[in-house]
C-alpha cells in the first residue's frame, strides 16, 4: 500500500518537475534561440518562483525516490540464492514416507529425482581420480 502510494506521488513529483522546468525561461543563447523579453513570464518574481519550485520538487523527488528504495527492500528479507539449508531441502525429501515412495518407484517410471549435491571430498576424489580411458566409436581403418 505505501509502495503504491509513493510510486503515485513519484510520477506526479516528475510530471511537475517537468511542466515546471519547461515553463522557465531560456537564458543561455544555445542554437541561437535567445532569451528575450518575448517568453511568458518575463518577471524576475515568476522567475524566482519557478527556480524555489523546481528546487522543492526535485528535492521531494530525490526524498521519494530513497523511500520507495528503502520500502521495495523491506518486503525483500536477507535469505540468500544459494541458503545452503534451502538446498538440501529442495535436493532431498525430509519425510520418512517420502523417502519410502521414492524407494518404492518402479525404474522405468521416468526420470528420477535429482540427488543431493556432492560434498568437497567427492569432488576432490574425483579430480584425484585418473581419468579413464576412451576408445573411439568408429576406429579407423589400418593399412
Amino acid at each position: 500500500m505505501l509502495q503504491t502510494l509513493l510510486l503515485v506521488a513519484m510520477i506526479l513529483i516528475s510530471l511537475s518537475l517537468t511542466a515546471v522546468v519547461l515553463l522557465q525561461r531560456s537564458e543561455g543563447g544555445a542554437l541561437g534561440m535567445g532569451g528575450g523579453p518575448s517568453g511568458m513570464m518575463t518577471a524576475r518574481g515568476a522567475g524566482n518562483l519557478l527556480t524555489t519550485t523546481t528546487w522543492w520538487l526535485a528535492g521531494l523527488g530525490i526524498l521519494c525516490a530513497i523511500s520507495l528504495t528503502i520500502v521495495g527492500n523491506m518486503s525483500r528479507g536477507s535469505g540468500s540464492i544459494i541458503d545452503a539449508d534451502a538446498v538440501g531441502a529442495l535436493a532431498a525429501p525430509t519425510t520418512p514416507a517420502a523417502e519410502a515412495g521414492a524407494e518404492a518407484a518402479p525404474a522405468d517410471a521416468g526420470p528420477a529425482a535429482p540427488a543431493a549435491a556432492p560434498s568437497l571430498g567427492d569432488l576432490e576424489a574425483d579430480l584425484a581420480a585418473p581419468a579413464p580411458a576412451t576408445t573411439p566409436a568408429n576406429p579407423a581403418p589400418a593399412n
